[in-house]
């Protein structure tokens, strides 16, 4: 069997840009525009090459950020349904269950017990803010420092 790698290429585009936009709604369709193929297609050469749905894999993606969130923000647990990319806290707590095997107040609460303090949600709201972009050439030299 031969291995086409620009198709690779292609699916390894669409693949990274649902990690980048994991958050935000996103659409088969313009998965599909963006590894350049029709949407059939897309869907079944995206499942031959990562065993999952391109929808299952950005669920399972939306999971893990939240599970990372449980773990460290003192965020609420809709809080968090939403920044992952969720619109239901009904959804969100049944996906959440059915790939982790627990809802995510219990999971919060196993991580909590055997890990470090939470951050404060303030905090993380303020780390993950957008913030004006900066050039390298804006940065000091290391001598420019004060």
């Amino acid at each position: 069997m031969r291995t086409d790698v620009a198709a690779l290429t292609r699916l390894r585009g669409a693949k990274d840009w649902i990690d980048a936009h994991y958050a935000d709604p996103v659409d088969v369709t313009e998965l599909a525009a963006v590894a350049g193929w029709s949407r059939a297609h897309f869907l079944r050469l995206f499942a031959a090459a990562y065993g999952e749905t391109p929808g299952a894999y950005l669920t399972r993606r939306r999971i893990e950020r939240a599970q990372d969130l449980l773990r460290s923000a003192n965020l609420t647990v809709t809080e968090i349904c939403l920044l992952v990319g969720f619109t239901s806290l009904g959804t969100f707590s049944r996906r959440f269950t059915e790939l982790v095997g627990s809802s995510p107040t219990e999971y919060r609460a196993e991580a909590r017990s055997a890990g470090a303090p939470p951050v404060p949600g303030c905090y993380l709201m303020m780390w993950t803010r957008p913030g004006p972009k900066t050039r390298l050439s804006d940065k000091p030299a290391d001598g420019d420092r004060g």
